[in-house]
């Protein structure tokens, strides 16, 4: 945690929100990757103020279970990231990931900065060429976003043997993947 502390106070940030099925998996394989400061698990464009996990395990409140995620740009680049997200979701299935089904476990992004539309657009555009079905990944700003309960923050790390859609192996790819940087970065 210290180390992320220091690259946050060292690195101006930016966040964007990942909805990839069960947020325990999709947190842990982010928290993997070089350049990404911070997560938080919660529940993002729904109904209702201040959602419980029961309330959104209803399909009733049409949260999508959600990583916030807040990282450097001048380390990992937006285009990356997603590119990294379309690696460890099915983004063809509807209202499911691996085992979950359930609104809840829906794919999205979600953008609070509407001049990341363009890489968010590009990025899709090209993923899409691999498939014959249409994306079932929603594109959408962010309409709210309300924190998980504590126990799901972190979930994988304080129970490392616990439920995770995501094979172990994404995890480890994560971890070696790197930013590429154009020619002329730093």
């Amino acid at each position: 945690m210290t180390s992320e502390k220091n690259m946050q106070k060292n690195h101006s940030t930016k966040e964007i929100y990942l909805a990839g099925g069960c947020f325990w998996g999709t947190e842990h394989y982010f928290k993997q990757i070089e350049g990404v400061v911070e997560t938080e698990v919660g529940y993002a464009n729904g109904i209702i103020e201040n959602p419980t996990y029961e309330q959104v395990c209803t399909d009733k409140t049409h949260f999508a279970e959600t990583v916030h995620l807040t990282y450097a740009p001048d380390v990992v680049s937006l285009e990356f990231l997603l590119q990294m997200y379309f690696k460890a979701i099915d983004p063809v299935s509807v209202n499911q990931q691996g085992h979950d089904k359930g609104t809840q476990y829906r794919t999205g992004i979600y953008y609070t900065d509407a001049t990341d539309l363009t890489v968010i657009n590009k990025v899709y555009a090209d993923e899409q060429k691999n498939y014959q079905q249409p994306f079932a990944v929603e594109k959408r700003p962010l309409e709210n976003f309300y924190p998980a309960e504590e126990y799901h923050q972190d979930y994988l790390d304080k129970n490392p043997d616990g439920y995770c859609h995501l094979p172990l192996s994404l995890f480890e790819f994560a971890r070696k993947a790197k930013h590429q940087h154009e020619s002329g970065d730093s």
